[in-house]
């Protein structure tokens, strides 16, 4: 025999011997061969039918950690049509590329009913361009930034979050503070040759004799300013909120309770509290139509003791007695056209319901117009009655006013119908009159302007224990509760906090512990739209769903 073939199989041999021992040595060191042994005695009694998908579940217990392996955002439509931003998370799941979630972020761009052709043209190219930049955020540098990041530490993704939010806005400032001193020597540069009007006219005009000037006497808080929005800012909270729905997923926990934990400390909480729906009824456009300006949106809000699908089928009933109230006269009336003249003159006495001046919103509700809120409120108490169903015991509504639309800064007051106007004291006043007269109204959002806080005060002592007073837009600037702590917040019932923009849901956590502290009468806790107010009333208070709910985030008291 050869003895080179001879030399040959015993160094392939010692290889081989040499790989057996590594590979023991390596099996050793990670335990394989003691957790094996418990797996196999675990398992033999159990005689489990799938005996190997036991075993996987078992061993997979000790694999590592899911870690991001890359961050997607794409432009999308929303649920009306218009561009939204989606962020999808890939993480590394035993050694494979998994997609865990996926969130479309609702957007802080409003959608006018009778919006100019310039202005609402203007808005689509700011939306456009806020969209195309929080894509380019995501794909870019948040993919390498959170890459190798576990999902479930909420804490340091939002952290890394954060700090690159903030270098954009430096950045931007940096910019802005560019141009402004390029636009101040430019206009430096440039003569003067703009006449005075007295130099146009050669002297003022006098007055006529016994003419009064009009002069306004009512001093009214000026409108704060509104916070500016980073463009592209909404690739922050959705990659917050995705990376938040991939830890849950690896949890194998919903949601809500992957944030409890949060919150908590990794601590479940004794009990939580399910929200209340609310369900969108009319859209009460302020338009110059209609005589009612008060009111923009007529909520239903089930009783806490329905279950969901029971709160629906009700709302059901009455949106479609609503859809029968609202039809034109003449259609109800066109089969009784062969009647005589008496029967015709008998059914135009009839005071007609009022009329839709629009069948449907852009949010998929009714839209009506009203001579004032009472001819409003009767004719949802009118379709209440027909489906059977009792307002202030089977139904209750919430009325979102939007009061700081209202306010005419020339006369200082509020315009609540078409020529009517009153002073933050007379909207108190009238408030109090219209809970006291439909006590199934048990929850106003937005019922003053966020400037009018001495109001505030007073309708939350006049109706307190009647009534949930909501803030919305008067708590716009409760994000800066978190660095300002006396930042002065108007009394209320509860507040509305939303999941737009740069918001991260470390952000949410934190203000709700913030406010758990500032309200001891009612803690609010709304993502997206909804909201938990005091606990021992008898009614509870409603959480709201509204809108787009498929971009929405809504969650359980934490």
């Amino acid at each position: 025999m050869d003895p080179g073939w001879r030399r040959e199989q015993r160094e392939q041999q010692r290889r081989l011997q040499k790989l057996r021992e590594e590979a023991a040595e390596y099996y050793r060191e990670q335990g394989v061969p003691e957790r094996l042994e418990e797996t196999l005695n675990a398992l033999f009694p159990l005689r489990p039918a799938d005996l190997y998908g036991e075993m996987a579940n078992y061993f997979s217990k000790f694999s590592k950690a899911p870690v991001i392996c890359r961050v997607v955002g794409r432009k999308v439509l929303d649920g009306l049509g218009l561009p939204t931003l989606e962020v999808e998370i890939y993480c590394t799941v035993k050694n494979y590329e998994k997609r865990l979630s996926s969130v479309v972020i609702s957007s802080h761009f409003q959608v006018p009913e009778n919006a100019l052709p310039e202005a609402a043209e203007a808005e689509e190219k700011e939306r456009n361009d806020s969209v195309n930049t929080a894509v380019k955020w995501v794909n870019e540098s948040l993919n390498t930034m959170l890459r190798d990041l576990e999902p479930t530490d909420q804490c340091q993704v939002d952290k890394m979050l954060g700090e690159y939010f903030t270098t954009k806005v430096e950045e931007q400032k940096a910019i802005q503070k560019q141009e402004e001193t390029a636009g101040a020597e430019a206009t430096l540069a440039l003569p003067s040759c703009t006449p005075s009007a007295t130099s146009l006219t050669g002297k003022k005009k006098a007055s006529k004799p016994g003419k009064k000037m009009s002069v306004v006497q009512i001093m009214i808080p000026p409108a704060e300013p509104a916070e500016p929005v980073l463009c592209g800012s909404s690739a922050i909270g959705a990659t917050s909120l995705a990376v938040a729905k991939a830890g849950a997923t690896i949890s194998h926990i919903p949601l809500y309770s992957h944030i409890a934990l949060l919150k908590h400390d990794q601590e479940s909480p004794k009990e939580m509290t399910l929200p209340i729906p609310m369900f969108n009824l009319l859209n009460s456009e302020k338009i110059s139509s209609a005589k009612l300006k008060l009111v923009k949106e007529v909520m239903l809000i089930p009783p806490v003791q329905l279950s969901i699908e029971q709160g629906i089928e009700r709302v059901l009933d009455i949106n479609k007695e609503m859809v029968t109230l609202l039809d034109p006269p003449e259609k109800a009336s066109s089969s009784q056209q062969g009647d005589g003249k008496k029967g015709k003159a008998r059914s135009t006495e009839k005071k007609a319901p009022p009329r839709a001046l629009k069948r449907i919103s852009h949010l998929g509700c009714l839209v009506i117009g009203s001579d004032n809120i009472e001819q409003l409120l009767l004719l949802i108490q009118k379709a209440c009655t027909k489906a059977g169903l009792e307002l202030g015991t089977d139904m209750y509504l919430a009325i979102n006013c939007s009061a700081h639309e209202l306010m005419d800064y020339a006369k200082g007051k509020y315009e609540t119908l078409t020529g009517t106007f009153k002073s933050p004291d007379e909207m108190v006043d009238m408030y109090v009159d219209l809970i006291k007269k439909f006590p199934f109204i048990i929850a106003l959002i937005d019922p003053l302007r966020k400037e009018d806080r001495e109001q505030w005060n007073n309708i939350c002592c006049a109706l307190h224990s009647k009534c949930y007073l909501i803030a919305e837009d008067a708590a716009t600037n409760i994000s800066r509760l978190k660095t300002d702590e006396n930042i002065n917040l108007p009394t209320c019932s509860g507040v509305v906090l939303k999941h737009i923009n740069e918001t991260k849901v470390s952000d949410l956590i934190e203000l709700t512990g913030l406010l758990d502290g500032c309200w001891t009468g009612c803690q609010v806790y709304q993502v997206g739209r909804s909201f938990e107010g005091r606990k021992g009333d008898q009614m509870q208070p409603p959480v709201c769903y509204r809108g787009r709910t498929d971009q929405e985030w809504n969650t359980t008291k934490m």
